[in-house]
């Protein structure tokens, strides 16, 4: 299961330690990668002059992305082989600068897709953010026996219902991995895994296939929201893994006591002391009295009797690596019952003695955890004796908080005030980013410890690489409009100018909003508004003023504009939407290192434990199928 590297870097490094370091010093001394990694917001595109366009870019990356289509420059930044462009400029025989790519095109010197070489500058800086992102190709070479999978590529119907292709790919295979890994570590006796807890399971897709035949574990599901735990049960039944509540009623007495009422209300009506007597003998064989209101007993099935005996749920808040409330509640003895009856070879040690022990071994897993969730299940293995392994693929790294003081670049002043990112950068969160001391007191020209405010964290969970021409399209075209819309907001006095250009400035998020109180956040809205900017500004508008307490003061404003206004806005700044596309393609592209420095500093975090004795990150998935990919393991020693 465990592959020779510890981190999946690229092979131009010797080792980790050579990775990291050079990982560490780019993100600290790049000033490029960080304006584009959270020292901008591309709210703010159009409402500076000059343009971030061009206030970020080198003049000569400025020129070239301007004459290049956007496809283009997607695939030169993720897929083209630099080695061929590279050797193009080596075969030229006098330097290939900036006013040479836009000369003559008579074939005098290399071009690329029918126009001028990419300047060196930037080819550099994409070969240099390839080097630094960590791999994400599956390596489904894996050592797994097929005997550790039965069944694992043909999970039944049952077990699959309500997944979409994609997490009935990310449970698939994250199964598989979780069921191998609890049966390497029970062969070489090092720990022998009773219970796997999984953080935040929700509707529970990945406990019910590791609990379900094809792997027959024992699993905890926890989950702070009853909705999802009574929902989790329903699917038991329907995969078959539990049976279904019956509920036995007297359907005589029952049926009497829906009629009760009707009989109460109308006795003075009903003919002759014969019916009502009638009725009252009815009454006595049931047990019940005319005129009360009874409820008719029933017998219901427990469900703990009936439930999947693979799978306990337990609702729990998660704060923190402390399992203490949900060990306590571990159903314990029923497992060394079932063992003994069973004899169950993936649990039992080969001296058949493992069984009849109470003392739970847990490994703690999580599928897509948000947020600070993967660092409260990385630090359980430390708080809790008995966990004993763990294994957190994460996502949503905006959701984790900050353990450090806000981030100062030294281009932030091209990030106005924005009240949520001054809160979250100052909160100084014990559980937050980063968690090791390798990156807390990393030294470099800026001070001391690596930071990352949220936009840097929110471009983190792009995935470029599985971007397709529809939905770039599509997306660009959002972000065109908003920042159009700022621009128009800007212009009408709704928001203020951004202030010039102050190297002290902490860097934050756009406000959009000149007052006090919540920014301006317009987020999703109907199809149809996409169809022009006039139809996206009117449907904006109208969204902010239904949630917004500032609406009125917005709509009063833009009510001065008419169509036709909005239309000439469009028309002067149209040309600006590539410019956009570059700049967002930019940040997306470059955020890939960003996610390696958050998925490594929580390696190094459990490397730097005593108490682990391995700990690696490998991909579980197909990037294509689910970007995020990378799964980090920790073992106790």
């Amino acid at each position: 299961m465990r592959f020779d590297k510890a981190l999946p870097y690229p092979s131009i490094h010797k080792c980790e330690e050579d990775y990291v370091d050079a990982l560490l010093d780019f993100v600290t001394t790049s000033e490029i990668l960080q304006t584009l990694c959270g020292g901008v917001h591309i709210l703010d595109f159009l409402t500076r002059d000059p343009d971030l366009f061009e206030a970020i870019l080198l003049v000569e990356w400025r020129v070239w992305l301007r004459l290049s289509k956007i496809p283009d420059v997607l695939d030169l930044l993720m897929r083209e082989d630099l080695g061929t462009i590279f050797e193009f400029y080596d075969r030229e025989t006098r330097s290939c600068d900036v006013h040479e790519l836009h000369g003559s095109h008579d074939g005098s010197f290399a071009q690329w897709r029918g126009g001028p070489l990419p300047p060196k500058s930037l080819l550099h800086y994409i070969l240099k953010v390839r080097e630094l992102s960590l791999d994400r190709s599956f390596k489904a070479k894996a050592k797994v026996k097929a005997s550790d999978i039965p069944n694992a590529h043909s999970l039944s119907r049952q077990l699959t219902i309500g997944m979409k292709p994609k997490k009935a790919h990310e449970v698939k295979n994250f199964a598989a991995f979780v069921n191998s890994l609890v049966s390497e570590l029970g062969a070489t006796n090092t720990h022998k895994i009773t219970h796997v807890v999984d953080f935040g399971s929700g509707q529970n897709y990945l406990g019910r296939v590791l609990a379900s035949p094809v792997y027959d574990r024992r699993v905890v599901a926890v989950e702070s929201k009853e909705a999802n735990i009574t929902g989790a049960k329903g699917m038991d039944v329907s995969a078959k893994l539990a049976k279904k509540t019956v509920i036995k009623r007297n359907k005589k007495a029952f049926r009497m006591q829906q009629n009760e009422m009707q009989i109460a209300d109308h006795r003075e009506a009903m003919s002759g002391q014969k019916t009502l007597a009638v009725a009252e003998m009815i009454y006595q064989d049931c047990g019940l009295q005319i005129g009360t209101r009874q409820t008719i007993p029933a017998t219901e099935a427990s469900s703990d009797k009936h439930g999947s005996k693979n799978i306990q749920y337990i609702e729990h808040v998660i704060k923190d690596g402390d399992l203490e409330t949900v060990v306590s509640q571990l159903d314990i003895n029923a497992t060394a019952e079932e063992n003994d009856s069973q004899s169950d070879p993936k649990l039992n040690g080969s001296n058949g003695s493992y069984s009849t022990r109470l003392d739970p071994q847990l490994m703690v897993i999580s599928l897509h955890s948000c947020g600070n969730l993967v660092h409260h299940g990385l630090r359980s293995l430390l708080l809790n004796e008995s966990v004993k392994a763990v294994a957190m693929v994460g996502c949503c790294y905006n959701l984790v908080t900050e353990r450090l003081g806000p981030p100062s670049y030294k281009l932030p002043a091209l990030r106005p005030a924005h009240p949520r990112l001054d809160r979250s950068s100052s909160t100084y969160d014990p559980h937050g980013f980063p968690m090791s001391e390798r990156l807390v007191s990393y030294k470099h020209r800026d001070g001391k410890g690596i930071r990352m405010n949220i936009t840097a964290r929110m471009m983190a969970v792009q995935a470029p690489q599985n971007w397709t021409p529809t939905e770039c399209e599509g997306f660009f075209t959002r972000h065109f409009y908003r920042a159009l819309l700022q621009k128009v907001f800007m212009d009408i006095g709704v928001v203020e100018k951004p202030s010039p250009l102050d190297p002290n400035v902490g860097s934050g998020s756009p406000r959009g909003w000149s007052g006090g109180g919540h920014p301006i956040i317009i987020g999703s809205l109907r199809k149809a508004c996409y169809s022009s900017f006039a139809m996206y500004a009117r449907g904006a508008v109208d969204k902010i003023g239904e949630s917004s307490g500032h609406g009125a003061f917005i709509k009063e404003r833009m009510a001065s504009l008419s169509d036709a206004d909005l239309l000439n806005y469009y028309e002067a700044f149209k040309h600006k939407k590539h410019e956009l596309s570059l700049i967002w393609s930019l940040m997306a592209f470059s955020a890939g290192v960003m996610e390696s420095v958050i998925v490594v500093d929580r390696w190094l975090w459990l490397k730097e434990q005593e108490e682990v004795g391995e700990c690696w990150v490998q991909t579980v998935f197909e990037y294509e199928q689910s970007p995020r990919n990378l799964v980090v393991v920790g073992i106790k020693k």
